[in-house]
């Protein structure tokens, strides 16, 4: 070891068609490694690489060190709980994006799980350090894990309040790394290709001509009288007063025969007076 804690690697043997997948984190990984439960059959396999009693950044350390003998298909980090009591919540972010970063710079596909919770620790502050886990794990999936272990029920933890009991406890999480690893792994369907929608039909619009009905104006029995020509219409009666300074005498009196004024006569307006001439 470099970090002078323990360590333990489990590499599974390779098997042709299943995927490998290598899981990194600290003594909540011992009974799987210890073989007191082993993780699911199924189309994958999976190597452990436990450090007990190790943070973030001593984990790290020793993933850069760990002689893997063949790239994993994909690498479950678990958070490590042993920043609760070694470090401030910002130290432990740092060092947990540098776990992340060292990982991902080492192997393709990386991913988080939460780590479980403790007894002995305040929960709030439990909370304050998974937030931070999951602010610096922002390019990773991160899964969370706190909903599956409730406080209430203790035959999840053993006696410490801190590791999770063999059978109840390491069953559940074994069951989260598993599900993790197959959403992770899993192969999204294709994109269905979807059909161009046809255009709708250009409905044509023929030009057509509306011809309306004219009217024509009737006869009129008086050459002189005007008529409104036009469906509907109406006649008005209009006149125009004879003015003599506009009109002779003689004509005044020939327009008077045809159409009556309401002058009383001629001889009720004055002729303009003839410009006297300078001799």
């Amino acid at each position: 070891p470099f970090t002078g804690c323990g360590h333990k690697l489990v590499i599974p043997p390779e098997v042709p068609g299943k995927k490998f997948v290598l899981i990194v984190g600290d003594s909540h990984l011992r009974a799987l490694v210890d073989g007191f439960i082993g993780m699911p059959e199924s189309q994958l396999s999976f190597g452990f690489l436990s450090i007990p009693g190790a943070s973030a950044s001593e984990i790290r350390t020793e993933v850069l060190h760990a002689a893997v003998p063949r790239a994993p298909d994909a690498v479950a980090v678990m958070a490590p709980s042993n920043n609760l009591t070694s470090t401030t919540v910002d130290v432990a972010g740092v060092d947990f994006a540098n776990l992340l970063a060292t990982c991902g710079n080492r192997w393709s596909k990386v991913f988080a799980v939460d780590f479980p919770p403790r007894l002995v620790v305040d929960a709030q502050h439990q909370d304050l350090l998974r937030q931070e886990y999951r602010r610096v794990a922002a390019r990773v999936k991160y899964f969370s894990a706190v909903e599956n272990f409730p406080l209430s029920n203790l035959v999840l933890w053993s006696k410490d309040g801190v590791h999770l009991s063999d059978r109840e406890g390491m069953g559940i999480l074994v069951q989260l790394l598993w599900s993790a690893a197959i959403e992770q792994l899993e192969t999204p369907p294709p994109t269905p290709r979807v059909s161009p929608r046809p255009s709708p039909p250009v409905r044509k619009v023929t030009p057509k001509l509306v011809v309306r009905e004219s009217f024509r104006a009737p006869p009129s029995p008086e050459p002189r009288e005007w008529r409104t020509i036009g469906q509907g219409g109406k006649v008005m009666d209009s006149f125009l007063p004879l003015n003599p300074i506009y009109f002779s005498g003689t004509a005044l009196s020939a327009m008077e025969k045809v159409s009556p004024s309401h002058l009383s006569c001629l001889a009720d307006f004055k002729p303009s007076p003839k410009p006297k001439k300078v001799s």
